[in-house]
């Protein structure tokens, strides 16, 4: 019931795009409240999604994002193969993924193996980083970074790579990842 009020708030987003040169724009999905029906509300999504693709052709690339349910419990959108077959059912060449390292390990794990899978399939259109478990720099915790910027770079990936992590001692110090990566 909220379709207007999304398309309001897209067309919006898609004037902010234009006028900063921004080329993509992130389509969350939604906490889906307890009581709704979870198909349903895939089905409005899809709309949107389609909806919002048209309108950003030729534009911007519209982006959907997975996010774990520890971080946000109750998000409509948590697997990786689910994010590929929306994009896939809705077929624009604008719609894409964008797959956060972070989420991906704490859902489903095996990261290499979704890197390999996902880039080559043209549907990853933008990459996002933290440490895991506490969403640090991406070189704190479980994730080997440097063995995943390999795979990146394996993969053809051109794109950027987002950092979206809380820096566990300011942002200056929360850089030291990245001099060494450079290194």
């Amino acid at each position: 019931g909220r379709e207007p009020e999304f398309r309001a708030g897209f067309e919006r987003a898609l004037e902010y795009a234009s006028a900063l040169n921004c080329p993509r724009i992130h389509v969350m999905a939604g906490v889906l409240p307890a009581d709704a029906d979870r198909e349903e509300r895939l089905a409005v999504y899809r709309g949107n999604l389609a909806w919002a693709a048209a309108q950003a052709a030729g534009h911007v690339d519209v982006l959907i994002e997975p996010i774990n349910q520890r971080d946000m419990p109750g998000y409509l959108l948590s697997l990786q193969g689910e994010a590929h077959q929306i994009v896939d059912e809705i077929g624009a060449p604008n719609l894409k993924v964008q797959l956060d390292l972070y989420h991906c390990q704490i859902t489903e794990g095996d990261v290499t193996v979704r890197l390999r899978s996902d880039i080559p399939t043209g549907r990853v259109g933008h990459l996002q980083i933290a440490g895991v478990p506490d969403r640090h720099e991406p070189d704190s915790g479980e994730l080997a970074i440097d063995h995943l910027f390999a795979v990146i770079d394996e993969s053809g990936y051109d794109g950027w790579v987002g950092c979206e992590y809380r820096p566990a001692a300011g942002t200056s110090a929360g850089l030291g990842w990245m001099r060494r990566a450079r290194g």
